[in-house]
């Protein structure tokens, strides 16, 4: 594939996640299989609102001086695209409601039409500690989507992984998942309003 289009496609959809505020200043990572043994990932200085060839960057699963320059997450996307052949596309985002529903449950059980039909039930992962969260987290994302065959992780007080071989059924599930725990919320807000 033009690695051109697929700078564009990622910057397109990050500019978009950064709008819903998926994507924080500096905060977040999003990427596209290239070859059999190379992606693109946004760099440590990246601001999602404008992503461009200074803050998109190719790696070899081979690690160079360039793993030096790019996100903090490229461990944790290198494992996933050595290990899952359907994964092109992989983000990290922190959308705002998915993260804090994620706070205080283990489950998430979309009462939604959309977030039924398209997700079901997602279960909410316990980092347990988060000291050593960047040490343990390429190997257990990786074997949680293989042991689960599941292509979105929610991690509880961490954020949402998701990988697909589309980008824009990718963004759609993560844009669902956000739309289904804020009526979650907002649904568990009205009833306890409503025992005041």
């Amino acid at each position: 594939m033009n690695k051109e289009h697929l700078k564009n496609k990622l910057s397109t959809l990050a500019l978009a996640m950064f709008r819903k505020d998926f994507f924080g200043i500096f905060h977040g990572s999003i990427s596209a299989k290239t070859e059999s043994n190379r992606f693109i990932i946004n760099t440590k200085e990246a601001i999602f609102d404008a992503l461009d060839d200074t803050t998109l960057i190719e790696l070899y699963y081979k690690k160079d001086y360039r793993w030096n320059q790019a996100s903090i997450d490229s461990n944790i996307h290198h494992s996933i695209y050595s290990q899952i052949s359907d994964a092109k596309f992989i983000c990290f985002t922190m959308p705002p409601f998915t993260t804090a529903y994620s706070l205080d449950h283990n489950l998430i059980t979309p009462r939604d039409y959309f977030g039924y039909s398209e997700l079901g039930s997602v279960d909410i992962i316990d980092p347990r500690s988060f000291d050593d969260w960047y040490e343990r987290a390429s190997s257990e994302i990786a074997h949680y989507f293989q042991s689960r065959k599941s292509d979105i992780m929610v991690i509880r007080g961490y954020g949402v992984y998701a990988y697909n071989r589309d980008i824009h059924e990718m963004a759609k599930k993560i844009a669902i998942l956000e739309k289904s725990c804020r009526l979650l919320l907002l649904d568990a807000a009205q009833k306890d309003s409503s025992f005041d």
